[in-house]
């Protein structure tokens, strides 16, 4: 996706911050910290996570989707893409 390369920075550091909240995940589980802090922490990287899947599909549905200048064609394959991609994250 050619659109990623204008926003790959930014992208790049909502990853690693999900990074950081995932190894911080992991030491309070290797920790023994309580139930309640290890369930706060994984909602908070699930929220990290759909927070990100949105973006990415919002760039697809804007740049593949409903782009002026796209093909009939193009805006199908693009549409059929997007419709697995939210099949699979809504499993």
């Amino acid at each position: 996706m050619a659109h990623l390369t204008c926003h790959r920075d930014p992208l790049l550091a909502r990853v690693r911050r999900i990074a950081g909240q995932v190894a911080a995940l992991e030491k309070a589980i290797a920790g023994d910290v309580g139930c309640a802090e290890v369930l706060h922490q994984a909602a908070g990287v699930r929220g990290a996570i759909a927070g990100l899947m949105d973006e990415l599909i919002e760039d697809h549905l804007r740049e593949h989707v409903a782009r002026p200048g796209l093909t009939d064609e193009e805006r199908a394959a693009a549409a059929k893409e997007l419709a697995a991609v939210i099949r699979r994250y809504g499993k």
